[in-house]
């Protein structure tokens, strides 16, 4: 009797490629010259989970049906952003003041019957069913972010800085060379771990109410996001970004600290030091002039802040 063989190649990569003109091959899509440049590989690992990984740029944006939306119903998304080196990224943009992070979603929020292909996309996504997650692990009673994650009933967003032993995890995946034989061992060890040390960092999050999202508010949160990141030279103020977002200041307040699990100026200020620590040690700015390049009058409250984001002051970093 022959032995019955799992799939371990999502239906969207045979989607693409067919769009494409171009094969699956072990798992993985060349871009063709003639619709761009990159790859797509995914993998199926069991029923529960999967990944896809996708770094590419095309010459326009493509919408592929999705095989698989029936089972990514029973899914969580963990999308990894920003999480490629330097010398594999091939977009361009905003690449230096990236910082890498995961964009976790119940699939409430994930459930649109195609997916858009985008021109320039860099990212890595992997589903869990949420009842695998729980069988997993002896769920805590005082976290409410897990609890209502892992219900996976409500729409939910949360956002997650990936620290170094996370882009660690992310790099081995990413560049380890591995026999076929192992591959998919490997790899799905891999995704759960990152997918453990991520929920360990949620678990941290002291959430005393958890609110169910709409699109319009997750839109206007991430929109919010950009631009005032797009300005770290102005520090946020509370009631113009609740009128750009059409919220009240305590929602707009409520909704961005359960999403991103910190305060708005308290992760302005923290993207705003990597940022300055970027200037000092990849661009080779002066303390003085990074401080000001920022928005900071006074140098040494600049050197002040920095201390207490980075761990030492500028002009140690900037030698170190």
């Amino acid at each position: 009797m022959e032995k019955y063989k799992q799939q371990t190649e999502p239906g969207i990569l045979k989607k693409l490629a067919h769009l494409l003109g171009t094969d699956v091959k072990n798992r993985k899509i060349e871009i063709p010259e003639e619709f761009g440049k990159g790859y797509c590989s995914g993998f199926i690992f069991n029923p529960h989970i999967r990944m896809l990984i996708m770094n590419y740029e095309l010459n326009q944006d493509l919408l592929v049906e999705n095989p698989d939306r029936n089972t990514a119903t029973e899914m969580i998304l963990f999308k990894f952003q920003n999480i490629f080196p330097k010398t594999e990224t091939l977009s361009a943009g905003k690449q230096l003041k990236a910082i890498p992070s995961v964009l976790i979603a119940t699939c409430s929020v994930n459930t649109d019957a195609v997916i858009p292909i985008h021109t320039n996309t860099a990212v890595i996504n992997i589903e869990v069913g949420a009842a695998y997650l729980k069988g997993l692990f002896d769920l805590p009673e005082k976290s409410l972010v897990l609890q209502n994650l892992l219900q996976n009933t409500q729409p939910l967003v949360f956002e997650q800085i990936i620290y170094p032993s996370l882009q660690k995890i992310v790099d081995e995946i990413l560049s380890e060379s591995i026999e076929e034989t192992f591959k998919l061992f490997f790899l799905r060890i891999k995704a759960e771990e990152l997918i453990c040390r991520l929920l360990m960092e949620l678990e941290k999050r002291d959430e005393k109410h958890i609110y169910a999202l709409n699109i319009h508010d997750i839109e206007a949160i991430y929109k919010l996001k950009e631009q005032m990141l797009e300005q770290l030279e102005t520090p946020p103020i509370i009631k113009e970004l609740a009128i750009s977002a059409g919220m009240s200041p305590s929602k707009l307040k409520r909704v961005f600290k359960q999403i991103f699990g910190n305060s708005i100026f308290n992760y302005y200020q923290e993207f705003r030091m990597k940022e300055a620590a970027h200037l000092l040690k990849d661009e080779k700015l002066s303390v003085s002039a990074v401080g000001y390049q920022l928005g900071f009058t006074n140098l040494s409250h600049f050197s002040k802040v920095f201390k207490a984001h980075i761990g030492m002051k500028p002009k140690q970093y900037s030698q170190f």
